[in-house]
């Protein structure tokens, strides 16, 4: 007799966003910048900043107890934690194990998942592998970022598009036509260069030379990541509708990762999607990376524009790595 097969669903959200709003008039009195040209560069007034001694777990800590209330799981009976994020508490042990402990989430295993601002997508298809497989049937993932921690503050060209924040999702089994219809992920590491933190690892260990000279921060190639970011995006949704079975038409609504509004929109001109079915909230929160897809999907299901049962939703990201992907879903 055939196993009955397992269909991985979303059934609990939550999010965390820091007390500090720094707007782009705070930035004004920071470096050689102005809320105008911010703004029409970015889409981006104001973004949430951590508090100094608030880490990544504390922010992911408090997003998955909100999930957990929500799809109504006590700590104890999830499986598994997966934390996506590029900044941890540490190089080790994994920030997921520390919210493990916090959470009192004695029974699941936990690692991080490195994808950057992919990391929820990515977070969500490993998850929802597993729930196929049968390996696991209450998984916790969350995308949690604390980037102010790593954000060159003199420099202009960064430090105006970053925010911290956390976001967490509960999957497990649902009856159709609910859960995970597809997911498509990708790579590039011959791009690796484009967006990263030079030091800190095993090339460039941490000595007051790396110090001195700022490699502990955040650096990006603007130009050639916005080429990227579009051309993939586009690339990843379009592949993950083809795998889901359909169209542009029917999608209910559109989560984008919320990097810079000239991304999101020139993404959504060429998958000619109407302005009412494309989540945006890079005005208020910035880029977050990996918390960035679970906070805009929280938003929307709070404001009633994803309905349970009803809302076909894609998600489509990308990162450093360079990676990429998407997913699509009945909510």
């Amino acid at each position: 007799m055939a196993e009955e097969e397992l269909i991985p669903g979303i059934t609990g959200l939550g999010i965390y966003l820091p007390e500090r709003i720094l707007t782009n008039f705070d930035l004004e009195r920071m470096v050689d910048t102005s809320d105008e040209w911010i703004r029409e560069r970015t889409g981006i007034r104001e973004r949430r900043l951590a508090a100094p001694e608030e880490s990544t777990s504390d922010l992911a800590v408090n997003a998955a107890r909100e999930a957990l209330g929500a799809a109504g799981l006590l700590p104890e009976e999830i499986e598994l934690i997966i934390v996506a994020t590029a900044t941890p508490d540490m190089l080790f042990p994994a920030t997921a194990c520390l919210v493990q402990e916090r959470l009192g989430a004695k029974r699941a295993a936990a690692f991080d998942l490195g994808a950057g601002c992919s990391g929820f997508v990515y977070g969500l298809a490993t998850a929802a592998q597993f729930i196929r497989a049968g390996c696991y049937r209450n998984i916790l993932v969350i995308g949690a970022e604390t980037l102010s921690k790593i954000t060159n503050w003199k420099d202009r060209n960064t430090c105006v598009l970053l925010g911290d924040g956390a976001g967490a999702a509960i999957l497990q089994p649902v009856e159709p036509p609910r859960g995970v219809l597809a997911v498509y992920l990708r790579a590039d590491g011959s791009g690796g260069d484009l967006l990263k933190v030079p030091a800190g690892g095993s090339r460039l260990p941490t000595s007051i030379e790396t110090v001195q000279a700022g490699l502990h921060y955040l650096t990006m190639n603007g130009r050639e990541v916005f080429k990227f970011a579009v051309r993939a995006m586009e690339e990843a949704a379009l592949e993950v509708l083809r795998r889901a079975g359909i169209s542009q038409q029917e999608v209910g609504c559109f989560i984008p990762h919320q990097a810079n509004i000239r991304i999101i929109d020139a993404l959504a001109k060429r998958l000619s999607l109407p302005p009412e079915k494309v989540v945006i909230n890079v005005d208020r929160y910035g880029n977050t990376s990996a918390a960035s897809i679970p906070i805009a999907l929280y938003e929307a299901v709070s404001e009633g524009k994803i309905k349970r049962g009803e809302s076909l939703v894609v998600m489509v990201a990308f990162g450093a790595g360079l990676t990429w992907g998407a997913l699509a879903l009945q909510y």
